[in-house]
Formats: C-alpha cells, sequence, structure tokens
C-alpha cells in the first residue's frame, strides 16, 4: 500500500465517519465509527475503489446492525442492497456472517462460493473483540485481553449479482452448512486428536496373527499423521455385524465427531452399504490400515477429496469385529517430505528399488530415486 492509496483510504474512510456524525445520534455515532475505523483496517485501498462514500457508509451500517445481536452458532445473510431499502446499494450480491472466530472460516467460505460458480468480488474480514450481554445483545467493542471479551469473525463479502430467490437461498444454505462443519470440526478436534491416539494405541492389541512389520509400520505411520501432518476433520467407529443382506458395518452409537457427527441416516456405512458382495467380504480378512481417497471433497480447508483411513478392531478370539474410521486431510508438510522418511511410503520406496534391480548409486537408480519423489503423493499412499 503506498502513500497516495493510504491517503485516499484514509480521505475515504473520514468521509464515512462524518456521514456516520451528521446521521446517527451522539452515542450511536461512536460505537459506529469505532466499528467502522476496525472494519476496514486491513482492507486494500484498491478493493475499495468502485465503491462511493454512500455505499461505504451503507455497507458499515449495514453490518453494525447485523452484528447487534448474536446468540450462538453462525448468522448468515445474503442478499441484495437496494437503496430504497437499504440505504445503500451494490453492483453485486452481498453477504454478511457473523460468528465465532476459529481456523479454516476464510478458505471455507470461500470454496462454497467458488463451489457454486460465484466469482468472490471483494472480502472484508475483522475479528472483533466483542463484549454481549445474555440475550447476545452487542454492549461495546473491546480489545484482546479484556476479561469479559470474546473474539467474533465478521466478514462482508460481494459475490457476482443473483436475483433470483432460490439462488439466494441456495447461496446461503449452502454456507450455512459450510460453517457448520467448520464448527464441528473446530469444536471436536481436542476430541479428535484424542481418539487418533486411542486407535494408534489399539494396534497393540490386534492379534499376532497379523504380520508384526505391518503393525509397527501402521503404527508408526498414524503418530506420523498425529504430530500435525494431518488436518483431523472426522472420526467414527463402526461394528462389523451379519444381516440378512450379508455384512454391514453398523456406526457405533454416539462415536462419530467432527464432520461424521451423528449416527447417520440408517445407521450403517453408505460407503460401505455400496460395495459388492465380494468386496464386503474383504471386511472379514485380518489386516491393519485401509487407506483410500473418498469420493466427497472436503468442505472445510481445501476442497480435495477426503483421506479416509480405516483401523479393524478384533474381538477376544482373534476376528475382525469392526473399524474405527478417521477422514481429514494431508496436511501440506507431508506433500514437502521425502517419501523415504514416511512411514508406509518408505516400504514402498524400497520395494521399488528392490524390483527394479538397478545398481545403487548409479544414474537409472538415482533418476528413480527423483522420479518416486516427485510421484504424487495422494496416488503413492494408494498404490498397493
Amino acid at each position: 500500500m503506498d502513500n497516495r492509496e493510504t491517503s485516499r483510504l484514509a480521505a475515504n474512510l473520514d468521509a464515512v465517519v462524518e456521514q456516520i456524525a451528521a446521521r446517527l445520534p451522539g452515542e450511536q455515532a461512536r460505537a459506529v465509527s469505532a466499528f467502522a475505523a476496525r472494519f476496514f483496517a486491513q482492507v486494500d485501498p484498491e478493493d475499495l475503489e468502485a465503491l462511493s462514500v454512500s455505499d461505504l457508509y451503507g455497507a458499515v451500517l449495514s453490518q453494525w446492525h447485523f452484528i447487534a445481536r448474536r446468540t450462538a452458532g453462525n448468522v448468515v445473510r445474503v442478499f441484495n442492497p437496494r437503496l430504497d431499502e437499504h440505504g445503500w446499494e451494490s453492483a453485486h450480491t452481498v453477504i454478511e456472517i457473523v460468528g465465532d472466530d476459529m481456523p479454516f472460516l476464510v478458505d471455507s467460505v470461500t470454496m462454497e462460493i467458488n463451489r457454486q460458480g460465484l466469482t468472490l468480488h471483494l472480502i472484508i474480514h475483522p475479528v472483533l473483540h466483542v463484549v454481549r450481554d445474555a440475550g447476545g445483545q452487542l454492549l461495546r467493542l473491546a480489545e484482546k485481553g479484556d476479561d469479559e471479551t470474546h473474539s467474533e469473525s465478521v466478514m462482508h463479502l460481494e459475490v457476482d449479482r443473483r436475483t433470483d430467490p432460490a439462488d439466494l437461498k441456495a447461496l446461503r444454505e449452502g454456507l450455512e452448512h459450510v460453517l457448520a462443519d467448520v464448527r464441528a470440526a473446530v469444536t471436536d478436534w481436542p476430541r479428535m486428536r484424542e481418539r487418533l491416539q486411542e486407535v494408534i494405541a489399539d494396534i497393540d492389541a490386534i492379534p499376532a496373527t497379523v504380520d508384526a512389520e505391518e503393525r509397527a509400520e501402521a503404527r508408526a505411520f498414524l503418530e506420523w499423521l498425529a504430530a500435525d501432518n494431518f488436518v483431523l476433520l472426522g472420526c467414527r467407529d463402526y461394528d462389523l455385524v451379519s444381516s440378512a443382506d450379508g455384512n454391514e458395518l453398523r456406526i457405533v452409537s454416539g462415536s462419530g465427531l467432527g464432520l461424521l457427527r451423528g449416527d447417520g441416516e440408517d445407521g450403517q456405512s453408505r460407503s460401505f452399504a455400496a460395495l459388492p458382495p465380494q468386496l464386503k467380504a474383504q471386511a472379514h480378512v485380518p489386516g491393519v490400515l485401509t487407506i483410500t481417497k473418498s469420493n466427497t471433497r472436503s468442505t472445510v480447508h481445501r476442497p480435495a477429496y477426503l483421506d479416509f483411513l480405516g483401523v479393524k478392531t478384533y474381538d477376544a478370539d482373534g476376528r475382525v469385529r469392526g473399524e474405527r474410521r478417521v477422514i481429514g486431510l494431508l496436511a501440506s508438510t507431508a506433500y514437502g517430505t521425502t517419501p523415504a522418511q514416511i512411514p508406509l511410503l518408505r516400504r514402498k520406496v524400497v520395494a521399488v528399488i528392490e524390483r527394479a534391480g538397478l545398481p545403487p548409486g548409479g544414474h537409472a537408480a538415482k533418476t528413480l530415486q527423483t522420479i518416486i519423489e516427485r510421484y504424487p503423493r495422494d496416488e503413492l499412499f494408494q498404490i498397493g
């Protein structure tokens, strides 16, 4: 931001404050002026060039009224401001959001906007420290560190204009769904961390009839994931049961966390139910860990297909009795780490090099090593 841009933004904000002082009573004017300063604090002046002072004033006042009362969760408003109704106007559809500040909000909201085929033209995203009464009414803005404050994320977004009420409704509902997913994943994150540690410990209870190296490598891999190499988004436990229709993976009631909260529509794993009988039968085959890609894209953090981990559980007689499932996304560190240092992948690297039978240290061996290093991590995990 150069000096001219800074000066232009300051002049516009001064003009907005003047309008606030002229149109609002004293105490309210002071509160809205303080909000305006925080609202625009991190905005690039170029993003506001197309907006008149009147529209900036309207946007600030609209957002101020919008955040005035909030009880729980995220509140979303999607509308097309009109001069006669709202006192300001925009060439875009406007989205206003207020909720508890937490990770993944901006990424996830932007993902949903893109998923609906819309272009994001403006985002203003201050994090405010607020004091509210028991009914959720905003009492005052405060500074960070005030014992009474609560951090809230405030978003003002402008996207391609949509006028069909059905489109506006779909956008609002899509954003509400995504924000609920973010809240579930973030709120349950500590418990999911604990669940992953339980899953790791359970590997020690897998019967000795299962290959010891396979057990050790699976444990090492899960420990590697737990060391901040995996974004945990959901966990759930399942029991493997026989029914008139064959094998079923039944959800263990109350075990769902994050994106896998709840017991599903019919209490069973839909992905498992869709498998042909011969593949369902493989669920009884002893083993430790299954790694695959879900056919569902994440609604949280980034729009990649979810990584699916399933660890088999056993009964006292050494028979497979179910599965402990974890879903999420490999962290960026996973894509920057050499496969030779990642449990499970390191075994595959050794196996490929040994099978190639190339002289160690030779040009061909080094070329193969480079190919493996550059091979897409997601696909490398899927290779048997």
